[in-house]
């Protein structure tokens, strides 16, 4: 992983350059992975995020603080018990492990000064918070680990906290430049020359590793063994450059993006390997950086272990409608020849007086088709009267049931249109509340049973507000019954309304207000209108727009179909920088 020892050795820095002898205010766990200390100074409240998620393990100072449940889990409440207002005294770091102690001066029962120890260990699915006494006893830990789960470390209230095993690497602190190149050439055979580097200095990730490499070869691949004189001395100038900014701690946060703005990477150190398939910035700082990096698919996360029972019905919803689907066309496709039933009664009515009674089949002459031969099947135990109704019989009812199922499939259609949408939804839900509405309108519908008692109803979320770059505000709604309200309630018959076309999305109003926007408000709220829809990360999108006076909801229609007319369409790629810019603005009340 990215964050590596060497640099969570920077992040160690700039908390305590900001932080020590700050108290801890208040501390939630917003998830099971999940801890933020509030940690006030007499001139500034921090929020320090320490994340023990597999995908995402860090700790550092954030602004996005998740949404907290309304019960706190019970390793939450022993911390407000332990650390409610406790003193941050140090912050350590074993060598360039993974880890860090922050020790607290707290208070105990009987009102005696204590050292409590919080220490989070990053180290990808095994990662954990863990609070310790000044014994150096696990008082309890976000993960317990018990003798099923691993034999080589346990992590259980009452047993003594030791360190994960040691990976016996150099260490860039403490060994020379010509030491470390010592161990490297140690490597048996011709493996990578970042592969090594990865497995004998302690503290460096991957993206390092390959930059140093990259930087000595000029891009091209090298191995240990194959380094010429001119390499080896290139090599040991980069290797002695990135020692001397660990040890001083002077690395700068570098991020890496791709053209389109998704992070890739993050170092302490100016990444190039990528070349002009990426794009490097540099942030504020390290916590900015991570936050960055983080914060959208943490988002994703939270929201997806939150979501799970929605999630759940709606698939199978989904699974069940297609297979209706499926089903129906089938049977409509068997009532394809429901025509030539009829030609068969028309045939046998026309050459009664030529059928045998008993007879299995008849040949006639078909008056429909150039009176060319045709062989009917019958039934010998019917008269020559009964097979003729029998085959209009047969027509009838697969007429009748190409009329039912015809309409049977298109309503399922629409239905299956429908979950889409919700599905769309909740893939942009970011709060608990949104997830809320999210299950208060399918109750509504009936997907979901509603909770035993009374529950008193939530206030309806506002939509998302913008303002182009001209002015207008451009609302965006969150989901379905949000989309109903702000269309045909909320909005003006002259407000420009917008939608991507034939694919699920948001409503989304430009609000005029007796104004003509530009063409450039526009294209701005077309733009806004791709990205919240299932096309966010596509080019290119067809997005819909026309007058809220020309969009209406037809008669039982599910909540946020509408139909519309006299329509413009624009094609726009979805820009996070430019909604950035447009500085999206939630509300809580409409």
């Amino acid at each position: 992983m990215a964050l590596d020892g060497a640099f969570l050795r920077h992040i160690k820095k700039e908390i305590e350059d900001q932080a020590i002898l700050a108290r801890v205010d208040k501390i939630y766990q917003p998830n099971r992975d999940e801890l933020v200390l509030f940690l006030r100074t007499r001139h500034e409240m921090f929020r320090l995020l320490m994340s023990a998620r597999a995908n995402s393990p860090r700790v550092h100072f954030t602004q996005y603080v998740p949404e907290n449940p309304k019960t706190p889990p019970m390793l939450c409440m022993l911390l407000r018990k332990r650390l409610s207002g406790a003193k941050l005294l140090a912050i350590r770091q074993p060598e360039l492990e993974r880890l860090l102690y922050f020790d607290f001066e707290s208070i105990n029962e009987l009102g005696d000064k204590v050292l409590l120890t919080l220490v989070i260990e990053i180290m990808g699915k095994y990662s954990n918070i863990i609070l310790v006494d000044e014994n150096q006893v696990i008082v309890d830990a976000l993960k317990r680990v018990d003798a099923e789960m691993s034999s080589q470390r346990l992590v259980l209230p009452g047993l003594t906290y030791r360190l994960p095993p040691p990976q016996h690497k150099c260490n860039l602190l403490t060994a020379s430049t010509e030491e470390i190149m010592e161990e490297l050439k140690s490597e048996p055979g011709d493996r990578p020359l970042h592969k090594v580097i990865l497995g004998h200095i302690q503290g460096l990730s991957p993206v390092v590793c390959r930059e140093l490499e990259h930087l000595t070869g000029r891009g091209r691949d090298l191995t240990i063994h194959g380094l010429t004189e001119e390499e080896q001395g290139r090599f040991r100038f980069f290797l002695d450059r990135l020692k001397q900014q660990v040890v001083q701690i002077s690395g700068t946060p570098y991020l890496v993006t791709d053209r389109q703005g998704k992070p890739m990477d993050f170092s302490f150190e100016n990444i190039s390997q990528y070349g002009s398939a990426a794009v490097v910035s540099r942030p504020d700082s390290f916590s900015s950086l991570l936050d960055q990096f983080y914060v959208e698919r943490d988002r994703i996360e939270r929201m997806r272990a939150r979501s799970q029972d929605l999630l759940k019905l709606l698939t199978n919803l989904s699974e069940r409608l297609s297979r209706k689907i499926n089903v129906q066309k089938a049977e409509l496709e068997q009532c394809a020849n429901r025509d030539q039933l009829r030609i068969y009664g028309d045939l046998l009515n026309a050459n009664l007086y030529r059928m045998e009674r008993g007879a299995g089949s008849i040949e006639l002459e078909n008056f429909y088709d150039d009176m060319k031969p045709i062989t009917i099947r019958l039934n010998p135990a019917l008269s020559p009267t009964q097979n003729a109704q029998k085959y209009y019989k047969e027509y009838r009812k697969a007429h009748t049931a190409e009329q039912m199922l015809t309409e049977q499939i298109q309503q399922a259609q629409q239905e299956l249109e429908y979950i889409d949408t919700v599905f769309d939804a909740l893939s942009r839900a970011s709060t608990e509340r949104e997830l809320n509405e999210i299950r208060q309108e399918l109750m509504e519908q009936g997907y979901m049973k509603r909770g035993k008692g009374k529950q008193k109803p939530q206030a309806m979320m506002g939509p998302i507000v913008f303002t182009s770059s001209e002015g207008f505000p451009i609302l965006v709604g969150r989901n379905n019954r949000q989309n109903d309200k702000l269309t045909l309630k909320q909005a003006n018959n002259n407000d420009l309304w917008f939608h991507t076309k034939n694919i699920p999305g948001s409503h989304t109003i430009l609000v005029t207000q007796g104004r003509t926007p530009g063409e450039e408000t526009i294209r701005e709220a077309a733009m806004l209108a791709a990205y919240h829809s299932r096309a966010k990360s596509s080019s290119q999108v067809p997005v819909d727009y026309t007058q809220v006076r020309y969009v209406n909801k037809p008669s039982g229609a599910k909540p946020g179909m509408v139909i519309y007319e006299n329509y413009h369409t624009l094609y726009v790629t979805p820009e996070e920088s430019l909604v950035s810019q447009l500085s999206g603005q939630e509300t809580e009340k409409t």
